[in-house]
């Protein structure tokens, strides 16, 4: 058995420094993610006045409920989605006039169903190029609140901006969603909002948040389960063992449902309190799986899908269509250009067993389709990145972890 020490999550620490910013009193923020995104939040909330102190262990922010400290910025999100979705929010609820722009990825990924309800709810927002696109600006007058009908059918990040942001408006917010994807990521919103103080209801598809006060606190964030699922998946592939510890029965991911796949496939899972163990049995199955509420394990899954005893297929996925890059394409393109006979539809994939041979992975600055195929690369020989360096996103490190853990391995 190797143990593998994971990052913080990214998810939880972008809603943590969200909730810290925008809470009565400091925060202290234990194991967050040092990364491209979570870095690049950081200096956004920097940008807008708020006070961040950051160490390896841990990160102090202190809150103003009121909104930025400054009337005026021009914060660039870089490549990260949680930073260019949720500080927009945020800076509405207070006042002066705020920039936001990002990367040429970043902007050409969708905003409209958020600034929509945000233009609903009387926030003065305009844009400088393609509407529903940064870069935008944000003439903020404070929020008042009220009912809106959200369509989270292409990312669930819009309905958490508007959750995050509900308590700093002065009446609440009453959200009917008319569809929505990734049901877990809004689950970890809602229940570190509680941690903050903040209750929020759900009746059916609508979420009512209260015009309450976040209250400061220490918040320990756990691995990110997204990146951990490489490293599953890799002890599945080969027949080894690896233990993520911080991971356990109570994690708030729903990206942890990834082992379950590799259970059904034939692995062995344990999931204690306090740690994850996946253990390959030197096979792995077939399988037909929906992966609406993990979408972002898609990638890893059809990077070993290849060495399976039977076609893997993962359906209900449209909106890995829309991340950094268009995945199921990626997916396709790397694995055809690996020999794989793969198909893909508008929301699914289906890869057929085959032998792998080595091939230069074009990861379309995607940093899961580095890390996915990378793992591919543990029985197939040949196997290179053109841009591995695009993993700085979420794991700068993670070439080095699984480099470590393939010489532990002997494979």
């Amino acid at each position: 058995m190797t143990i593998v020490d994971i990052p913080g999550s990214k998810s939880i620490t972008a809603r943590g420094l969200f909730l810290a910013a925008a809470a009565h009193g400091t925060t202290v923020l234990g194991r967050p993610l040092r990364s491209d995104d979570s870095e690049g939040f950081a200096e956004g909330l920097l940008k807008l006045g708020y006070q961040v102190s950051r160490s390896d262990a841990e990160w102090t922010i202190s809150g103003r409920p009121e909104g930025p400290a400054v009337d005026r910025a021009d914060v660039f999100c870089r490549d990260g989605a949680t930073t260019a979705r949720f500080l927009p929010a945020l800076a509405a609820a207070g006042h002066g006039t705020f920039r936001f722009d990002a990367s040429e990825q970043m902007r050409a990924r969708p905003l409209g169903p958020l600034t929509d309800a945000l233009l609903e709810l009387g926030v003065d927002l305009t844009f400088e190029g393609s509407p529903g696109h940064h870069p935008l600006v944000v003439r903020a007058a404070g929020i008042k609140g009220g009912d809106l009908t959200l369509d989270a059918g292409l990312s669930s990040q819009f309905l958490t901006a508007l959750l995050l942001v509900g308590p700093l408006t002065a009446e609440g917010l009453r959200i009917t969603v008319t569809d929505l994807v990734s049901v877990p990521y809004v689950e970890i919103t809602v229940a570190m909002m509680r941690r903050f103080g903040v209750e929020v209801v759900r009746d059916g598809d609508t979420f009512v948040v209260p015009p309450a006060p976040y209250r400061a606190c220490r918040y320990e964030i756990e691995p990110d389960a997204s990146t951990s699922s490489y490293f599953f998946a890799a002890a599945a592939l080969t027949g080894n063992s690896v233990t993520v510890p911080g991971l356990g029965a109570d994690a708030l991911q729903g990206d942890l449902a990834f082992v379950e796949v590799l259970r059904k496939m034939g692995a062995d899972v344990e999931v204690g309190q306090d740690a994850v163990t996946v253990t390959g049995t030197g096979g792995l199955r077939g399988v037909t799986v929906n992966m609406r509420d993990i979408s972002d394990t898609v990638p890893t899954l059809a990077a070993i899908a290849p060495f399976a005893d039977g076609p893997v297929r993962i359906e209900d996925v449209y909106n890995t269509r829309i991340k950094e890059c268009d995945r199921l394409a990626a997916c396709e393109e790397n694995l055809r250009a690996m020999g794989v006979s793969v198909e893909t539809g508008r929301d699914w994939i289906e890869i057929q067993p085959g032998v792998p041979t080595g091939a230069l992975v074009k990861c379309r600055r995607d940093h899961r389709i580095a890390m996915a195929f990378s793992v591919t690369g543990l029985r197939t020989p040949g196997i290179t990145l053109d841009d591995p360096g695009c993993v700085k996103k979420t794991f700068p490190g993670f070439h080095d972890a699984l480099a470590a853990l393939r010489a532990s391995w002997g494979v």
